[in-house]
């Protein structure tokens, strides 16, 4: 083993002992923790994180991650903070302070002025003796054996379970309030998870004039000119009423002409169509649709209505360009 793989698998070896140190450590003080974030998000206050150096990195990860699954949050710098910053925490706020020595210099200027406010302080630190702790409503010990740096000085092992027992107190939020998946997908609208947990099969369907539609009895060979004309991967076919009562795909035709039989042009659709196919109403979420394709290895699925009449197809093709995928 080279010299370079060996230090990387170290590091991992190093900070995995820190997560198995610091998720021990969790304990009755974690649930009061949340009860105090519960209390101030339920009386319109926000959760404040803030750090210094690496930890203020930390601080912005967490920050983000509460705020992106219901629980109000902002970060406040502290070097910031006496320069007029400190209007960012009101009276009704926490303050979730991250230090891993609890002794940093911007963090102990901040604490008067938090203190004066009377609101909660929750401190994530690796000494659980440190001023910030002394001045903390609730200590969250994030003491690892060593940080993976040679030196044991880098923060590396600390940061990284600081910002594990930061998802901790996230998720225990998301069950606590009772944020459901919806609730997620609002607050993501522009991103890849959004569109997968709000677009649904009438917003990805084609309609119209891109949906090769035929009815009982026409010929393949009509069939096959349609599916040409709305230029997709198969025709949907439909009794009088519109109801959808099979699918023929251009791999259905590929397969006949491929074993020589090319007297299926002058068939009817209803012998070699395939009935009752698998279909989706336009209320399927988009990542549904995306699951039902790769389980059933299929390329198009008709949308039909409660009435089973056709309401639209949907394409595997379409699904990459409408970033589902």
């Amino acid at each position: 083993m080279s010299r370079c793989i060996e230090i990387g698998q170290g590091v991992f070896d190093v900070e995995i002992a820190a997560m198995h140190a610091v998720r021990a450590s969790i304990d009755a003080t974690f649930e009061r923790v949340v009860n105090l974030c519960m209390e101030t998000l339920r009386n319109g206050g926000k959760i404040v994180v803030t750090g210094v150096g690496k930890n203020l990195h930390i601080a912005e990860k967490i920050s983000a991650t509460l705020a992106s699954t219901g629980s109000t949050s902002v970060v406040l710098n502290p070097s910031q903070a006496i320069h007029g910053d400190l209007g960012i925490l009101s009276g009704r706020d926490i303050l979730l302070a991250l230090s891993y020595s609890g002794e940093s210099e911007e963090i102990k200027n901040l604490i008067p002025s938090v203190r004066r406010l009377g609101i909660p302080i929750v401190s994530m630190t690796g000494n659980t003796g440190s001023t910030l702790a002394g001045f903390s409503t609730e200590t969250l010990s994030v003491k690892v054996p060593r940080e993976a740096c040679p030196f044991n000085i880098a923060p590396t092992s600390s940061t990284t379970a600081t910002l594990a027992l930061g998802d901790a107190l996230a998720m225990a939020l998301i069950d606590a309030s009772g944020f459901k998946k919806d609730d997620f997908a609002k607050l993501h609208p522009g991103g890849a998870i959004g569109r997968a947990l709000l677009l649904k099969a009438s917003d990805i369907m084609r309609t119209g004039e891109r949906v090769a539609v035929v009815k009982c009895g026409v010929l393949v060979k009509e069939v096959v000119v349609e599916m040409s004309r709305a230029r997709g991967g198969a025709a949907c076919v439909v009794d009088g009423d519109g109801r959808l009562v099979g699918i023929y795909t251009d791999a259905d035709f590929r397969r006949n002409v491929a074993a020589g039989d090319f007297e299926v042009l002058n068939s009817k659709i209803d012998e070699v169509m395939t009935r009752n196919p698998v279909s989706v109403s336009p209320e399927t979420l988009a990542v549904d649709v995306l699951r039902i394709v790769e389980k059933r290895k299929i390329d198009d699925i008709p949308v039909v209505d409660v009435n089973g009449k056709l309401a639209g197809s949907i394409d595997i093709q379409d699904l990459p360009k409408l970033k589902v995928v």
